[in-house]
């Protein structure tokens, strides 16, 4: 059975409850959304992170990105439920589900509480192309979009400010492993000005196995004229091409009927910067600029290269295994 088979709900539902005492596991569930028309977006997971023979643990992280740099919160809990098998609720700080989402956070000089409604009739992404690489041991980190393209609706507070939600555009996401990908990438974006219908998620990872690290292996899809294009694979990770710099990265990446150059940037003042813990031992840095520039063409759509441009519609996240100090990391361990 192909992977683009999982209903929401499958996709969606947590896999916490169902992973032995003794293995170690990491899960999240997110989501990602944009103001329509001004450089505001918002960023909140709702996290397990189990250590082999603990208890699982869970979290509540937010992030607001605004034109002079993000602000951000953090809570834990060691209260976890799944009402129903297909949501996930951590302490008293809130839920998620393919519905909607409702919580509270509040640390320091920082609070902030939200409830938003999902809308929308985009189905989910499995970005592994087949159902059995969802119970393989490889890759150790599996990831789908339940809503890869959403309206939202409801209201979120920061501090005192009231926001309105209502018609902003976003998307639902949820991965789990037993370890994170020794370096990442999360490229996200819609809200595209040519092409207001166009999405783009796609998720790319160096792996170790072993005493080696793979080459950069991307997996995802472009939707575009309400056609989704299949984006990387393993097959395809010579041909996969990425260029980092500082606040930003240039990529080329093949698909099975186009190529996709993508120029994806932000200042660095825009970016916030997290801790990862592994759940078996280490930690990872984590990048994260979710009102992002991106410049995209397509190439292999049957009518000559499609530019596309949004200006602050999308997301680029860059995890490493190494630490850079250049971007501070916010107060708050990842426990």
């Amino acid at each position: 059975m192909r992977a683009s088979q999982m209903s929401v709900d499958e996709a969606v539902a947590p896999r916490f409850p169902h992973i032995a005492i003794g293995r170690a596991h990491y899960e999240s569930t997110y989501l990602k959304a944009c103001h329509p028309d001004e450089p505001l977006g918002m960023w909140i997971r709702y996290t397990i992170r189990k250590s082999p023979g603990q208890r699982p643990m869970g979290s509540v992280w937010c992030t607001v990105f605004e034109s002079d740099g993000p602000t951000a919160v953090k809570v834990n809990s060691d209260v976890l439920a799944t009402p129903d098998g297909t949501s996930l609720a951590i302490g008293d700080h809130g839920s998620i589900s393919a519905r909607g989402a409702s919580g509270s956070a509040a640390a320091s000089d920082v609070s902030a509480r939200w409830n938003i409604r999902f809308s929308g009739d985009e189905g989910p992404l499995a970005h592994l192309p087949y159902a059995w690489m969802y119970r393989a041991p490889l890759p150790k980190t599996k990831s789908t979009s339940p809503r890869p393209d959403m309206r939202l609706n409801g209201s979120f507070t920061l501090n005192d400010r009231e926001i309105s939600l209502d018609g902003w555009r976003g998307m639902l996401g949820h991965n789990w492993g037993t370890e994170h990908a020794h370096r990442w990438i999360w490229l996200q974006a819609s809200g595209f000005a040519e092409s207001p219908g166009t999405w783009l998620d796609v998720v790319l990872g160096r792996l170790n196995i072993g005493p080696f690290t793979t080459p950069w292996v991307a997996s995802g899809v472009i939707s575009h004229a309400g056609v989704r294009h299949r984006i990387g694979g393993p097959h395809r990770a010579r041909a996969t091409a990425i260029r980092e710099y500082v606040g930003g990265n240039t990529l080329s990446l093949p698909g099975d009927a186009l190529v996709a150059d993508v120029e994806v940037t932000a200042p660095q003042e825009r970016f916030v910067g997290w801790r990862y813990a592994d759940p078996a031992g280490g930690e990872h840095q984590v990048r994260n600029c979710s009102i992002a520039s991106m410049a995209l063409t397509l190439t292999g759509t049957g009518s000559g290269p499609t530019s596309l441009h949004t200006a602050f519609g999308a997301t680029y996240e860059l995890g490493t295994a190494e630490f850079d100090d250049t971007l501070p990391m916010q107060p708050y361990p990842d426990q």
